[in-house]
């Protein structure tokens, strides 16, 4: 199954993905695309890494995603992938275009047949204020057709709120 999280900053998106991911009882790879380039996300980083269980794999991938779940994903795995949106702003700092929509295209091709049970966890950007600056107009637009894509592709699809989960599509939790 395919499974979307998503939420605003500090709306407990990544630990009912990590829930989800525990609940399915199977071993768990977590695929993170931070990249420590500061000591705010350093501290992020570390804060992630405390809260999962020992016995996870992790595999570090900021750019290349569709390759890496090709390459994990198995039958009697859980993937988990936080998060879509930080890989998406890797790949809108790349300054690379043709990048970004090759990776994009990538994912969105591989998922359907990916095996096992897979969850995306990503930051809901698109309810606040239109971001001054063309840059930033450019992530809440494609963070936004990303989101778009994925939940059209997968079998649920749940808005975190306030640690709250609302499910939006498929079975409710």
């Amino acid at each position: 199954m395919l499974q979307l999280i998503l939420g605003g900053a500090r709306s407990g998106k990544s630990r009912l993905a990590e829930k989800l991911a525990t609940d399915f009882q199977l071993p768990v790879t977590y695929i993170a695309t931070s990249q420590p380039l500061d000591g705010e996300m350093n501290t992020r980083i570390a804060q992630h890494r405390a809260r999962r269980p020992a016995e996870w794999a992790l595999v570090e991938e900021p750019l290349a995603l569709a390759r890496v779940l090709q390459e994990n994903a198995t039958s009697d795995r859980c993937l988990l992938v936080d998060c879509l949106t930080l890989w998406l702003t890797n790949l809108l700092m790349l300054d690379a275009p043709d990048r970004l929509v090759a990776e994009r295209e990538a994912l969105l091709d591989c998922i359907s047949a990916l095996p096992g049970e897979v969850i995306f966890v990503s930051n809901e950007t698109g309810l606040g204020v239109v971001p001054l600056g063309e840059l930033t107009r450019r992530y809440v637009d494609e963070a936004g057709w990303l989101h778009q894509a994925l939940a059209e592709r997968c079998q649920r699809v749940v808005l975190s709120v306030a640690g709250l989960p609302l499910t939006l599509k498929g079975t409710a939790l």
